[in-house]
């Protein structure tokens, strides 16, 4: 029964943030709001919404290791496993300096973590601080002159501003059903065998709540959209720290494990060093790098299982 509670809130999620995307870019298309901001507002957030809705449950219901290591394990997911697919899918083109920047913006927001972590709890003014800063990044990015990269591209919105809403109230259904099952089954299972709460969220719950980013990309490489493929993940990374944990630590302050500050977290910090560095000194990321990125995800679950 945990299984199929886990596997109903895998397909839940993704079917809820596949609608929910789609709505949102209707109404958004309709209501005449600039493509930069949908990229950056309406599909960052759509993509993210299983990890906040993730999290804020596991917060609520005395998981905490589940709601932090959805956060840390997605970004993670996000850079080795996503980008390596991608990358055997189809070698990314590495261009635009919108990418870069947002790149560098993701690196900073990662490092801002460890002065959090290290307190031991991230509390309701550490959410606060860190959500504010994503309102920041979100004006001073649509504010900046130069570049327009546009990550509904693809997307095929509903025919009708009603279809629209439909699409995501039905959407958010899904996904408040996908991750109440999810965190069930993750809990029951990581009980009923002895594994901790946090290997759980670090892999299979953030792998399960990374499940839109994945579809996105992998559809984006498939279609030589190289910068989307990328852009969607860089985006979503910097959702999930500024936006969604600070949203959750907001909703309900979070106890940090000592694992978190000493070992997951300085690896997501190194792997947005490295993808920083593969941006500014590289001109493709290849199938070479991307079955590197892969290997280097399976040592990671390995290692963390300790």
């Amino acid at each position: 029964m945990d299984y199929l509670l886990l596997l109903a809130g895998l397909v839940g999620l993704f079917l809820g943030g596949e609608a929910l995307v789609r709505g949102s870019v209707g109404i958004a298309r309709r209501m005449a709001i600039p493509p930069l901001l949908i990229g950056l507002t309406v599909v960052g957030f759509g993509t993210s919404t299983p990890e906040l809705l993730v999290s804020v449950d596991a917060a609520w219901r005395g998981s905490p290791d589940i709601a932090l290591g959805n956060i840390v394990g997605s970004n993670i997911a996000n850079i080795l496993l996503i980008i390596g697919l991608s990358a055997l899918v189809w070698p990314i083109k590495v261009m635009g300096a919108t990418l870069k920047r947002d790149t560098a913006v993701m690196t900073l927001a990662a490092l801002a973590l460890l002065p959090v972590f290290a307190l031991g709890e991230m509390g309701r003014l550490s959410g606060f601080i860190l959500f504010a800063g994503l309102v920041a990044y979100l004006v001073w990015a649509y504010l900046q002159p130069g570049e327009v990269v546009v990550e509904a591209e693809g997307i095929k919105p509903p025919s009708s501003m009603l279809i629209s809403v439909l699409w995501v109230i039905g959407g958010l259904v899904a996904l408040m059903a996908g991750a109440r099952f999810l965190v069930d089954g993750a809990v029951s299972i990581a009980r009923d065998y002895g594994i901790s709460e946090a290997f759980i969220g670090l892999t299979i719950v953030a792998v399960g709540t990374s499940l839109p980013e994945l579809a996105t990309s992998l559809i984006a490489a498939f279609r030589r959209q190289s910068e989307i493929a990328i852009g969607n993940i860089v985006g979503s990374n910097i959702f999930n720290i500024l936006g969604i944990l600070g949203a959750t630590a907001m909703i309900a302050p979070i106890p940090v494990a000592p694992r978190f500050l000493t070992f997951d977290l300085p690896i997501m910090i190194a792997l947005s060093l490295v993808l920083t560095g593969l941006l500014l000194t590289r001109k493709l990321i290849g199938r070479g790098v991307g079955v590197a990125m892969l290997a280097g995800y399976g040592a990671y679950v390995w290692a963390a299982q300790g």
